[in-house]
């Protein structure tokens, strides 16, 4: 009676979306329907998720179940107060994190419900942390340790409905995609607003994992994958030596044992335009505000899975339990090539570091598992539209363009100082696993700049709760500067890149452009002109040069002359009653002499 009442409520919610492929797969032998530890999922035949509360009996459930080798630990507490739970699961009957970094097995870190409404990771682990509880699959905690948050926004879990995803075949109700203050969890990995993700970067901090992976569905087109994933491809990789070993070594193992499962895996890409999907395929490539940007600045080796929306919910649940066995196989089998791969990334950092890419204007091109469908004038939109048809369609060779477009890069500076006003800039650097020291004595070989801001535009509307600015600099010298009480971050060490990135005011994600030092914009102190015009006077008389720079720009520029307002903002400016951090970025930058 449940599984014929939720299948009515989804068949009513999917008529629209367009026609299946019919699918069947060995992996529906990986369900049970009896005993203590089948799951919701299961027992709602492949079509339900449980809520937050069942979820959480479900997790002590496991751990009752095998006390020796499960444990919930609380990680955070969301902005409503909910707790998020992770399950550590390890061989050892006794253990703690730093026993866990030092048993000689690689641990993996599986994420899920970062976006609560693609929730298909949490279903497929606790299927899997069954079959371990249960002695089904007594193989993986022989070879790895396992840490697994069933779900990360826990808040926008809880806002679950029939109606959160429209394009999404499933479960019958899920949550939302951003958490209770209606921010993006996966656009927080530098500027660290969110309670949950600060909870995922302490786990790494403390358990300091081999392998992170982030489980999401995707949006967009039709098309016959159902499990695609990916991470920074090589070319555009800041660590394109673990970028290699998950291309060359663990995705042929992970493809296989999706395959073996009766399970099509697939290209994590977009469409270049969703009206025309002949045009091409749009290859993205992440920016460290994203999980597996983030992780590829750290060295971290991160997998982005994408489950299509369009595929059934069983379908996609069981395809990810697949892709967590052959994830795992790999990285056993390939734990040393990847060790030394993070070992020489984290070694080295480059002179300079690509902040910015846009998409090649000449494409590549690939093969591409599609679906065929056809185009109608919509009398609704005025425009033509999409209509996928269900039936399998081949591209041989179909344009892909990659984000290879080079369209700013920054000098990689020796050093950045920190006034420690900005306590929680450096709160969050350390949170970060970047090195922040207080300054002891500045090397005599430093030469210290301060950037000062030229031109600047902030984005009209706000993004991620944040108004962002970006801005052009110019970069000045500074002979004298007392750095007592400061704090120094040096680009030479594991985190380097990353600290670039959040530190370098052209930076796009850095913490300049994400509105932390919007303050430097504001006017505080001000000038009278009775005040000023005679103190101007004596200025002007008693400094020649100014005086003649100063009629040179009356004589030369009519507006400027015209202008009461601007001549006296521009005597002010050259006195020393000036506000000289207006406009200056307070973050100093520090390159070793030639």
């Amino acid at each position: 009676m449940f599984a014929n009442l939720v299948l009515f409520s989804l068949a009513t919610t999917t008529a629209y979306l367009p026609p299946l492929m019919p699918w069947q797969g060995s992996s529906e032998q990986l369900m049970q329907t009896q005993g203590p530890l089948t799951t919701d999922f299961e027992l709602g035949g492949g079509l339900v998720s449980p809520n937050y509360a069942r979820t959480l009996e479900f997790v002590d459930r496991l751990v009752a179940a095998n006390p020796t080798q499960f444990k919930k630990e609380i990680i955070g507490t969301s902005d409503a107060g909910r707790d998020i739970v992770m399950i550590v699961a390890t061989e050892q009957s006794q253990f703690s994190s730093a026993m866990i970094r030092n048993n000689d097995k690689p641990t993996i870190l599986i994420q899920a419900g970062i976006h609560a409404g693609e929730i298909d990771g949490k279903d497929a682990g606790f299927m899997l942390l069954r079959d371990i509880a249960t002695g089904k699959r007594r193989d993986i905690l022989n070879q790895v340790n396992l840490l697994f948050v069933p779900i990360l926004n826990v808040d926008g879990h809880e806002r679950r409905g029939e109606f959160n995803r429209i394009n999404q075949r499933g479960p019958t109700e899920m949550g939302f995609r951003t958490n209770g203050k209606n921010l993006n969890l996966n656009r927080d990995f530098t500027k660290l607003d969110t309670p949950e993700v600060r909870s995922i970067l302490n786990v790494i901090n403390e358990y300091q994992p081999e392998l992170y992976v982030d489980v999401h569905v995707t949006d967009g087109a039709d098309y016959q994958y159902d499990v695609t994933y990916g991470f920074n491809p090589e070319f555009s990789s800041e660590s394109p030596a673990i970028a290699t070993v998950l291309e060359t070594r663990f995705k042929p193992r992970i493809d296989e044992k999706l395959s073996d499962f009766g399970h099509v895996p697939g290209p994590l890409v977009f469409v270049m335009d969703k009206r025309e999907f002949k045009k091409g395929l749009a290859g993205w490539v992440a920016t460290p505000r994203f999980s597996n940007g983030w992780g590829d600045l750290k060295s971290l080796p991160t997998i982005l899975v994408e489950n299509h929306s369009l595929k059934p919910y069983k379908q996609r649940v069981l395809g990810t339990y697949a892709f967590y066995d052959g994830v795992i196989s790999a990285l056993v089998e390939h734990r040393e090539e990847l060790k030394t791969a993070v070992k020489n990334e984290k070694s080295f950092v480059p002179t300079e570091l690509v902040v910015e890419r846009g998409y090649a204007s000449e494409p590549d091109y690939i093969q591409f598992k599609g679906i065929e469908y056809s185009k109608f004038m919509s009398s609704l939109s005025g425009q033509h539209e999409v209509k996928y048809l269900g039936k399998p369609f081949n591209y041989e060779k179909l344009p892909i363009f990659w984000q290879k477009e080079i369209k700013h890069t920054v000098k990689v500076p020796h050093s950045f100082y920190i006034p420690a006003v900005y306590s929680e800039i450096i709160t969050k650097l350390k949170l970060h696993g970047v090195e922040v020291i207080k300054v002891d004595a500045l090397d005599q070989d430093i030469k210290i700049k301060q950037a000062s801001v030229k031109s600047f535009k902030f984005d009209k509307l706000p993004f991620e709760g944040r108004t962002r600015v970006s801005a052009t600099f110019t970069y000045n010298t500074l002979h004298e500067v007392d750095l007592s009480g400061w704090y120094q971050v040096n680009t030479q060490q594991p985190a380097g890149e990353l600290a670039v990135h959040l530190l370098h005011p052209e930076a796009p994600d850095s913490y300049f452009q994400w509105g932390e030092f919007n303050t430097i914009f504001q006017r505080t102190e001000y000038v009278e002109n009775y005040a000023l015009e005679p103190y101007a006077r004596t200025l002007l008389k008693e400094n020649p040069a100014l005086a003649l720079e100063f009629d040179t720009i009356v004589r030369e520029n009519k507006g400027f002359a015209s202008d009461p307002e601007a001549r006296l903002a521009w005597l002010y400016e050259k006195s020393p009653f000036y506000d000289n951090a207006y406009l200056k970025y307070p973050i100093l930058i520090g390159y070793k002499q030639q």
